[in-house]
């Protein structure tokens, strides 16, 4: 406080320069806000009047005017200093309506050409015209798409004339539409190769498609060529997962001949590819020279194996075990002995083209030079209840690794899960271990029947009653399974049959009950067979081969046979003790070679197998 003429006066010290600045600089700031505040304002009600003046220049045909308000906003998007990080969105959905409202009538002109034969009007070039690069970039894109309709024939050449006649002389479609017009011949030309390219496409037949671009390409230039390319290059695209799986699989399965043209085909679609040349090289390893075969053919057929020979033939003897079964020993050496022989294993289906159900064509058998052609079918594998307790198994089981296994109670009382215990997990081992044993994979086929079970497990309703008498007849349990229950036994099956058919087995029928064909009418033929198709064929799939039960064949000619060659049987099975096989009236026909306890003692199978060799000596005192 200061006094002055005796009264006190507040004095206030003098401010620094540093506050001083500051101040100035808030205002600066406030100003400056209030500057971009007024700017954006003034922006915002800018944009907000072009679009209206857009659609008022077009509504009045001003559409120079129209082309220089597009012009503009996309030269301020186009030409924005990259320093300035203003949001344009709104200046970029302006953008976007104003070619929305332009697109809107093109089209419909468009369509009006294309589907009603329009005559476009002055305005109407005035209007495609005046918009420039506006129009002329989506009728270019149009035409073009109209060029790749017509290659793909989804329109017609006078159509396309049409248009292109109403079009190509606007002064932005001409330097592109004169060129698409003159390449309408060659396109015309090249229409049938390319469609069915593209059909082989679609169905996933895509090395027959990539040869079908291929030659498209060589024969063409310009719009048909870049096409071709392109399509050629999205199908290699498509295509290399799946048919590296399908390579990968077949090696798996010891496919080794598909493997070996598929992936040769491939080595020459993806030349530089290490991994398919790697697998290429691993197929060819496993192959050899192939001929035709015009010799016999071996038909052998075994039931389920005796798995446990103590049960069999000490604890549990039954005189048609022994008789009709031969035992997991003796299967074993068969096959050992039938591979020394030279024999390999062959799809019988290959002898003959069943695609047409009212014809077959025969073909010759083709094997590996040096080897001989041999059919192994593995008859009634539904596992009957009687037969888990004379030492076999009583049913098929997927173990933790997703093999094919025997289940069956040993002579101690255990249940024993092995792939040795029945032939199918002991043939798919011999040909893990001997693979030029199978061609290109076969294993053999299985037949079914269907009136107790499939594979040991109940899967219809319709089947507890067989059931439950052979078990009542065997001194078992019945059973009573509820529809979840039997629903899920059909899971299962199905899942055995899934890896079964996969891994080279081929699903047969031996009829629903085990019947005597021949001796039944006709009645007792149809009912049969419909409950086949009905409860066994439903898991399976569609089968062609019907294994006879005990040899009992139908005549080709019989009204009988023909109605299962009608429901999709085209190749049977009967019985007998030499090679032999007949083509008959849209049929093949086979005999086949029973392998039993009693046929191993009383016929010559010397061909195959030394008796003395195979012989299980546990059956030393039945013989």
């Amino acid at each position: 406080m200061m006094e002055f003429g005796g009264h006190s006066v507040a004095y206030e010290k003098p401010r620094s320069m540093g506050m001083w600045i500051m101040i100035g600089l808030g205002i600066a700031s406030l100003v400056a806000m209030f500057a971009i505040m007024v700017f954006v304002t003034k922006d915002s009600q800018r944009l907000a009047g072009i679009m209206p003046g857009f659609n008022e220049a077009l509504d009045k045909h001003d559409y120079d005017h129209a082309l220089s308000m597009y012009r503009d906003l996309n030269d301020t998007i186009i030409n924005r200093d990259p320093d300035d990080d203003r949001d344009l969105s709104e200046e970029y959905e302006i953008l976007t309506q104003m070619e929305a409202r332009v697109n809107e009538r093109v089209e419909m002109i468009e369509n009006k050409i294309r589907y009603e034969r329009y005559q476009p009007t002055q305005d109407d070039i005035a209007f495609l015209e005046g918009l420039s690069e506006l129009t002329g970039a989506r009728m270019t894109n149009w035409l073009t798409g109209l060029c790749e309709e017509f290659l793909l024939g989804t329109i017609e050449k006078p159509t396309l004339m049409f248009i292109f006649d109403q079009l190509e002389g606007l002064s932005n479609l001409t330097a592109a539409a004169r060129p698409l017009r003159a390449e309408i011949d060659q396109i015309e030309l090249s229409r049938g190769d390319v469609q069915s390219a593209e059909t082989l496409f679609a169905d996933a037949n895509y090395i027959e498609a990539v040869k079908y671009y291929e030659y498209v390409i060589s024969m063409s230039e310009g719009f048909v060529n870049d096409f071709a390319k392109k399509r050629l290059e999205d199908c290699k695209t498509e295509m290399y997962q799946p048919m590296m799986k399908i390579a990968d699989h077949m090696l798996a399965n010891f496919q080794y001949y598909s493997a070996e043209t598929l992936l040769s085909d491939l080595a020459r679609i993806f030349p530089d590819d290490q991994v398919i040349q790697s697998n290429l090289f691993m197929a060819t390893s496993n192959t050899s020279p192939v001929a035709p075969y015009t010799g016999s053919v071996e038909v052998i057929c075994v039931k389920p194996l005796i798995a446990d020979t103590t049960v069999a033939f000490e604890m549990n003897y039954v005189s048609s075990t022994d008789s009709f079964f031969i035992t997991v020993s003796e299967f074993k050496a068969i096959l050992e002995s039938l591979y020394a022989k030279g024999y390999c294993l062959v799809d019988p289906t290959n002898m003959a083209d069943l695609s047409n159900p009212s014809f077959l064509t025969t073909f010759d058998i083709v094997v590996p030079e040096g080897k001989k052609p041999l059919v192994i079918i593995l008859e009634d594998f539904s596992y009957t209840a009687t037969r888990e307790k004379v030492g076999m198994c009583r049913r098929l089981v997927l173990n933790d690794v997703g093999q094919v296994c025997g289940e069956y109670v040993s002579a101690s009382g255990q249940t024993v899960v092995s792939r040795n215990s029945e032939a199918i997990g002991i043939l798919d081992a011999f040909v893990e271990e001997h693979p030029d044993f199978s061609y290109n994979g076969v294993k053999g086929i299985i037949s079914l029947t269907g009136y107790q079970s499939i594979f040991g497990y109940v899967t219809d309703a319709d089947q507890v009653d067989d059931r439950n008498n052979a078990l009542e007849a065997a001194g078992l349990p019945t059973i009573s399974p509820s529809d979840k229950e039997i629903e899920t036994n059909r899971a299962t099956v199905q899942s055995i049959v899934d890896k079964l058919k996969d891994s080279g087995w081929i699903m047969a029928s031996s009829t629903y009950g085990f019947i005597n064909a021949n001796h039944c009418e006709m009645e007792t033929i149809k009912n049969d067979t419909e409950k086949w198709l009905a409860q066994v064929g439903s898991i399976t799939g569609p089968v062609n081969i019907l294994v006879y039960p005990n040899g009992d064949f139908i005549r080709g000619s019989d009204a009988r046979c023909v109605y299962l060659k009608d429901h999709g049987f085209r190749l049977f099975f009967g019985a007998g003790p030499s090679p032999y096989y007949t083509y008959g009236d849209n049929y093949l026909y086979y005999d086949r070679c029973m392998l039993t306890g009693d046929t191993l003692r009383n016929v010559d199978y010397s061909r195959l197998f030394n008796k003395e060799e195979v012989y299980d000596s546990s059956r030393k005192k039945n013989a």
